[in-house]
């Protein structure tokens, strides 16, 4: 039960900080005893890293949808067009796993 700093985000991630104090439960010097306590938390308004490279990604997939809209348009450029595809789904893949990763870590227990 020592005791961590903690940073929580407004969209409700956290993660721990600096070693702040030792529970009684460890005696050796410099050692925590494995069981993590917030001994502050600082919360932040902006938003975490996980959600600025959501947004990143958010914006990649709307350009290359743009960029598919005017090239069906324009015609003749159909391995352009299947290359934006696939980069697409490969965005949305990254995007879910990064929705999740989000999700897992803002409802996982103190």
């Amino acid at each position: 039960m020592c005791y961590f700093q903690q940073t929580r985000w407004s969209c409700g991630w956290w993660r721990w900080g600096h070693f702040k104090q030792q529970c009684p439960k460890e005696y050796r010097t410099g050692e925590t005893c494995g069981m993590k306590l917030v001994y502050e938390t600082t919360f932040e308004e902006d938003r975490c890293k996980i959600c600025k490279d959501i947004e990143k990604k958010q914006r990649k997939y709307a350009k290359l949808q743009s960029d598919i809209y005017r090239w069906q348009r324009e015609g003749g450029r159909s391995a352009t067009i299947e290359r934006a595809e696939r980069d697409i789904m490969d965005v949305e893949t990254a995007i879910q796993g990064l929705e999740q990763q989000h999700y897992l870590k803002v409802h996982e227990t103190l």
